[in-house]
């Protein structure tokens, strides 16, 4: 094999590097507190993009990471909330903690951000999911559950990777439930801030 000259060698190097960056950029990840978030991800044929990423702390422990996945970028909670098409919300345990005690922490945040005329109605929705965490009984470090829109299907809460039964249809749970993380009285400020893309 004939050797290559500088300038054809240099050439050859780019090309490659080029190449590397492009694959690197199809399957780009974001590091939070040691959890691997895809940049983007596929979800039932719709290419949803991280919109921002951060973690849940209480008091000084880390109790779990979030990601927000959208259409398309948002940077305000309406926009959020308003964004067409399939939306999820991916969590990873960062602690251990009983099932059930997440479920009345959503619950709790549910309520204090939803308006009260809505709350009869998200009534239904919210017995269900607590009872899917009860029947959970605990999450542990590293256990990961996605709560996800999918339009004509509904919410569907994915947990250690198994789909829960029947979708809740209402726009309207889902929308709660996002508000958990970026309504007015969020559970995590910065949390807040990181999945609107602004830390």
């Amino acid at each position: 094999m004939p050797a290559l000259s500088l300038p054809s060698l240099l050439s050859r190097l780019a090309v490659l590097a080029c190449a590397a960056t492009a694959l690197g950029a199809s399957a780009a990840q974001v590091d939070v507190a040691g959890v691997k978030l895809n940049d983007t991800l596929d979800l039932r044929g719709s290419t949803l993009q991280l919109n921002g990423a951060g973690v849940r702390y209480k008091a000084v422990f880390k109790v779990y990471t979030a990601g927000f996945y959208v259409g398309k970028k948002v940077s305000t909670p309406e926009e959020a909330l308003a964004a067409p098409g399939p939306k999820r919300v991916a969590i990873t345990m960062l602690r251990d903690i009983e099932a059930n005690e997440l479920g009345k922490l959503f619950t709790k945040g549910v309520e204090e951000n939803s308006p009260k005329t809505e709350m009869v109605n998200l009534i239904p929705g919210l017995l269900r999911m607590g009872q899917m965490f009860s029947d959970q009984k605990q999450l542990k470090a590293g256990d990961t559950f996605t709560i996800d829109w999918l339009p004509g299907t509904g919410t569907l809460i994915t947990v250690r990777g198994v789909p829960q039964p029947d979708p809740i249809k209402e726009q309207a749970f889902f929308n709660a439930l996002l508000r958990i993380w970026l309504g007015p009285v969020p559970a995590d400020w910065k949390l807040k801030d990181a999945l609107l893309g602004k830390q």
